[in-house]
C-alpha cells in the first residue's frame, strides 16, 4: 500500500456484542474478523471486520458511547448507529485540511497518535464534525 490516496479507512459502528457482531460479518457477510480474541481478552477495545485490503468496519461496544467525547460535543453521536467516519489523507492533505477546519473555526480534537486502523497503526490523527454534526476522523499513515 504505497499510494497514499484520500480513501475510506473504517467507519465505526455501535454494537451490543461485538464478539457475536463479528461472528455474524465473518459467517453470513463473509469478511475477516481482526483483533477478536485480543477483544475477548481485554486487551484491545473493540475486534474490527476487513471490507477490503483498505477499509475495515469496527465493532465499538455500545458500553463505549459515553466516553466518545473527542470533539466538542462529540459525545452526542454516541450511541447512534455509526460514530464516525475515517478519511486516511496523505501527510501534507492532512496537514492542509486541519488548517482550513481551524481557519474557519470549525473545533478540532487533539492529536492520537498510533491509533489503529484499516492500514495498522496510524502516525495521527485528529477529529471534527461537518455542519449536520456528522463526526469524522482525518488520519494519515506515514
Amino acid at each position: 500500500m504505497t499510494d497514499n490516496s484520500a480513501r475510506l479507512d473504517h467507519v465505526v459502528l455501535w454494537v451490543r456484542d461485538p464478539v457475536a457482531s463479528a461472528g455474524f460479518y465473518e459467517k453470513v457477510v463473509g469478511l475477516e474478523p481482526l483483533r477478536v480474541s485480543e477483544f475477548a481478552a481485554g486487551e484491545v477495545s473493540f475486534p474490527s471486520v476487513r471490507l477490503n485490503e483498505e477499509t475495515i468496519f469496527d465493532l465499538a461496544p455500545l458500553a463505549m458511547a459515553p466516553h466518545m467525547n473527542m470533539v466538542p460535543g462529540g459525545a452526542d453521536s454516541a450511541g447512534h448507529p455509526v460514530n464516525h467516519v475515517c478519511v486516511s489523507l496523505q501527510e501534507d492533505d492532512f496537514t492542509a485540511l486541519r488548517a482550513r477546519l481551524e481557519e474557519r473555526s470549525v473545533p478540532v480534537s487533539d492529536f492520537s497518535y498510533d491509533s489503529f486502523g484499516a492500514r495498522g497503526n496510524s502516525r495521527r490523527s485528529f477529529y471534527f464534525r461537518d455542519p449536520d454534526g456528522n463526526v469524522f476522523e482525518a488520519r494519515h499513515y506515514e
